[in-house]
């Protein structure tokens, strides 16, 4: 069995990964980080994402996180325009074919992927990245893959 990806890692204020809150009175989420707002790994196998958020210059959305107490971090993969990316694109449903060839990949399961946001053809590229709560940054550890999962 091949050792568990390691995720390059980012500090982020750790406002961007909060989940907010739900506000009934105005029916929708309140004070949700950008980092969280972008989950779009339920939207994926539809081949659409959720808006992405900005880091170090490209487009990234969230496909995983985790949740211990008031530690949050994501699991994320940057997105291009379709026309950028250099290899023949993949959908959800033909990688989830290759199961778990897909998973053992080293660029992770989502890179390769055809996603839509908006009218805009986006293809996510990998490998993924953790964001992690910038408070944590004075014990930094490589997140295993499954860890985050």
């Amino acid at each position: 069995m091949s050792a568990p990806v390691k995720l390059q890692e980012f500090y982020v204020d750790p406002a961007r990964l909060s989940s907010g809150r739900w506000c009934h009175t105005r029916d929708r989420q309140i004070g949700e980080g950008d980092i969280s707002a972008s989950y779009s790994a339920d939207k994926i196998a539809e081949g659409r994402i959720r808006s992405p958020f900005k880091w170090q210059n490209a487009l990234w959305v969230s496909v995983g996180g985790i949740s211990r107490g008031n530690y949050r971090a994501a699991q994320a993969y940057r997105i291009v325009e379709r026309r950028f990316f250099g290899g023949t694109p993949i959908t959800y449903n033909e990688n989830a074919r290759l199961s778990a060839a897909a998973r053992g990949r080293p660029e992770g399961f989502y890179h390769g992927m055809a996603v839509k946001w908006g009218k805009l053809d986006c293809v996510l590229i990998g490998p993924a990245s953790a964001f992690l709560p910038s408070e944590d940054k004075a014990t930094p550890e490589q997140v295993d893959l499954f860890d985050l999962l």
